[in-house]
């Protein structure tokens, strides 16, 4: 009996630090090709419809490890000096379940004859909720479990900044700037003042053709989350005949990452990454999971020349 409680309290214990200090915002591997999620800036950057489904299982083999779904859509608007995009996004982490609805907002400034700048607004509501019955603890009486709320619906407002061209782009994001979650704090005490807090996000990258065949795109992601520690994504996708992306990447102090994005017809991809983990959870867990498919609509072959690098 004091095994299981054990094994119960540690995943609950990994499963609520998980969304203090990393998931209140969605943290995916295949953020490359899916950029709507991590900057609203992003949206109508391609000269069509973008959409995407993607879905994450996170630490395989933990029991409330997070789960995360995906549905993103943008497209340009206005003879693409600006862009529309909406996105929902599912998380289930421990007790914790959370629905985001994201309207996201883009303008696209020119710069030269081959660059733009965007720049992007997010407004969304989430609706939060967590089942406080299904907690194992030892105090029925403890003051921390009396008098949460445990339904929320939350309005969240964000702001990205994005710049590119044809082959680079260079992005700075605060996906919630400011939250109206004041109910969504413990009963006791002043542990938690704001339960979603601002994270930082600096993405780059760039490709370069290698042969007629091959082109390589290093990438990172830089995140930074007040009073947590600097966080980076490091990653290397190479390009093979413009239909396949091998990757690589690496994640400060949490995974090596492995994926690959097939590029089924010139409107469906398909993508599969693969986390494992180099922190102590990995001797819990075969690793984390991620399937990804896109469809693209409306999309001239004949005007676009290039492939779809990010």
């Amino acid at each position: 009996m004091l095994h299981h409680r054990y094994i119960a309290m540690l995943c609950l214990t990994l499963a609520t630090c998980a969304r203090l200090s990393a998931q209140q915002e969605v943290m995916i591997s295949q953020y490359m090709f899916n950029g709507l999620l991590i900057n609203p800036a992003y949206a109508g950057t391609h000269g069509y419809i973008s959409s995407s489904l993607l879905h994450r299982s996170q630490w395989v083999q933990v029991a409330g490890a997070p789960r995360t779904s995906v549905l993103a859509v943008d497209g340009p608007v206005m003879n693409e000096r600006m862009g529309l995009g909406f996105s929902i996004v599912h998380d289930r982490i421990g007790i914790s379940r959370d629905l985001d609805m994201s309207a996201h907002y883009a303008y696209h400034l020119k710069l030269g004859e081959r660059s733009k700048l965007s720049l992007g607004l997010r407004a969304g509501l989430s609706l939060y909720s967590a089942q406080l019955s299904d907690l194992v603890y030892w105090d029925n009486n403890d003051q921390v479990y009396q008098g949460n709320i445990n339904n929320a619906r939350v309005g969240r407002f964000g702001f990205g900044a994005y710049w590119y061209n044809a082959t680079s782009f260079v992005g700075l994001s605060i996906p919630t700037i400011v939250a109206a979650d004041g109910k969504i704090r413990p009963a006791v005490g002043n542990a938690l003042d704001h339960y979603y807090t601002q994270h930082y996000y600096l993405h780059a990258g760039k490709v370069f053709p290698l042969s007629e065949s091959f082109d390589i795109k290093p990438s990172t992601l830089i995140k930074y989350l007040p009073d947590a520690p600097v966080q980076a994504d490091i990653n290397c996708n190479l390009l093979y005949r413009e239909r396949v992306w091998f990757g690589l990447g690496y994640r400060t102090g949490d995974a090596f990452v492995g994926m690959i994005e097939f590029q089924v017809t010139p409107q469906i991809r398909a993508g599969y990454a693969y986390d494992m983990s180099t922190s102590k959870l990995r001797t819990y867990t075969s690793g984390s999971h991620e399937v990804m498919l896109g469809i693209d609509f409306g999309r001239d072959l004949i005007k676009i020349k290039t492939p779809r690098y990010f």
